[in-house]
């Protein structure tokens, strides 16, 4: 009976976060806060707005896990929709007057979701990796790779068939979904990928390294 209790009780342990990891939470939640009313967080084009705020998603993610991740994602996304709200953004702001509903859903639902999967890819790849190194660029890529297959993905499904989409698809030629994506994507996947990938795998390892490896020691 001992022995169960014990277990039962590490398992508790293990859900509950600690006050370093809320205190770290709480630190990239103010980040994703004032990234967003910042240049660095939202970076405002003609077409989507290249962002790098899921560099913050990704390092709570990898060093929190999924649900962790998927709260940072909800946080990036609460601020992206409130830019469509507030007209910060004209395109999204161009979908949500089309669809608030829409717009909530291309938003919020798809961070919450890249959030929680990097967190569990990045568990996942940790568990081969020997080093210790290489899942936490791993990490930091997928949450700007699934950030950008799950909002495109969303857009194609909810607004594919509206004036505006088509109109821009008119300006590139008239492609197919799979070709728009690519052609509309463009240089906001080749800067956020990367800047992604290479940040957040520096500075998930470097927090990792300073705050929680000597306390597992």
């Amino acid at each position: 009976m001992s022995e169960t209790a014990n277990t039962q009780a590490e398992t508790g342990k293990k859900g509950k976060m600690s006050a370093r990891e809320l205190t770290t939470l709480g630190l990239l939640t103010g980040v994703l806060l004032l990234m967003s009313v910042t240049p660095l967080g939202y970076f405002h084009t003609f077409g989507l707005d290249i962002s790098l705020m899921m560099v913050p998603v990704a390092i709570g993610a990898m060093l929190m896990g999924p649900k962790a991740g998927a709260w940072l994602g909800l946080i990036f996304g609460a601020t992206s929709f409130y830019q469509a709200v507030t007209g910060s953004s004209a395109f999204s702001t161009m979908l949500f007057n089309i669809n608030p509903i829409y717009a909530f859903l291309l938003c919020i639902p798809t961070r919450v979701l890249m959030g929680f999967l990097t967190g569990v890819i990045f568990k996942a790849v940790q568990k081969v990796d020997k080093k210790k190194t290489v899942c936490y660029f791993v990490g930091g890529f997928f949450a700007a790779f699934l950030n950008t297959l799950f909002f495109m993905g969303m857009l194609l499904i909810c607004y594919w068939n509206t004036e505006f989409i088509q109109g821009i698809n008119e300006t590139l030629g008239g492609l197919n979904p799979l070709m728009f994506v690519v052609a509309f994507v463009g240089v906001n996947g080749a800067l956020e990928m990367p800047s992604s990938c290479i940040v957040g795998g520096i500075v998930s390892k470097a927090v990792n390294r300073a705050l929680y490896t000597k306390k597992e020691a």
